[in-house]
């Protein structure tokens, strides 16, 4: 077991694992880090607690300090100072002519680098305005090229269902959400049904997939061969929350039966697959 603390340096961002260096810190405290990008102010997630090694990867960065008032002070006179970056990187890319949209600006704590987040169709070339920049700033200038969810999570917004971005409120990391899910757990297939304000599948799609997933092992699905009271005949429709199925009999197959699930023995079941014309309309959505 080892002694940690959990760090995070966005609002809603992963949270890592640092040595707590026999600081006692409770959650929200700010600490001082070293990280992989410099050092940093990051916001206390998880309070002192222990771990099993497996769960870490050494060797694990230390607590450098806790944050005291100086520290906060610096923090928001680099927001202020992001702003201002923002503007002046947009002028830049506009003098340049790039095709590419810039979402945000990041000092890092120390001011040894400047993190400038873009998303763009397709690669850009952008080492003239790096230069550009770096003659501007006199540090260190990176610009990351990020997907739309991670636009989303930077900037927030409301989604359809009327609420805030879950990305931008609790999910500290993206889940994989797939276009199987929709259709496991019977939604349309339309796109503006199942993506998000990102123009991606909806992550709440993930939410409830293994409680559909139990309910797929014990239910038939559309296309099972099944056998009942009445005969043999195939599942046409599902509806996995009541288990309430509908059957074609064989020797009605005009009339349709409806049936508990408990009330039919499964003969052959059925798979659910995303076909290649659902895939090709639904290209770019995962």
């Amino acid at each position: 077991m080892a002694e940690v603390i959990g760090v995070r340096f966005k609002t809603v961002g992963k949270i890592y694992y640092f040595d707590p260096e026999e600081n006692q810190v409770s959650k929200g405290d700010h600490v001082i880090v070293e990280t992989a990008r410099g050092v940093e102010c990051g916001e206390v997630a998880m309070p002192n607690h222990e771990v099993e090694e497996k769960d870490i990867v050494r060797p694990l960065k230390k607590v450098i300090r806790i944050a005291d008032e100086k520290d906060m002070e610096l923090v928001e006179k680099n927001k202020v100072k992001q702003k201002q970056a923002f503007d002046i990187c947009m002028k830049k890319i506009a003098d340049h002519k790039l095709d590419m949209k810039l979402v945000d600006v990041e000092y890092t704590f120390d001011n040894n680098k400047i993190l400038f987040y873009f998303t763009a169709d397709g690669r850009v070339d952008f080492r003239e305005l790096v230069k550009d920049l770096a003659s501007v700033f006199r540090t260190r200038i990176e610009l990351r090229q990020i997907g739309v969810r991670d636009e989303a999570k930077m900037l927030g917004g409301i989604g359809i269902c009327g609420k805030p971005f879950c990305c931008a409120t609790f999910l500290g990391e993206f889940q994989p959400v797939s276009i199987k899910m929709a259709k496991e757990q019977g939604l349309s297939l339309n796109p503006t049904k199942i993506s998000g304000t990102c123009g991606r599948l909806m992550c709440c799609l993930k939410y409830e997939q293994e409680a559909y997933e139990d309910l797929l092992r014990h239910t038939p699905k559309v296309g099972a061969y099944v056998s009942t009271k009445d005969g043999k005949g195939v599942v046409t429709e599902v509806n996995l929350l009541t288990g309430i199925l509908k059957v074609n009999l064989d020797k009605n197959a005009d009339v349709s039966r409806i049936y508990s699930k408990n009330e039919v023995r499964l003969i052959k079941d059925a798979r659910i697959d995303v076909n290649k014309e659902e895939a090709k309309a639904l290209k770019g959505l995962e």
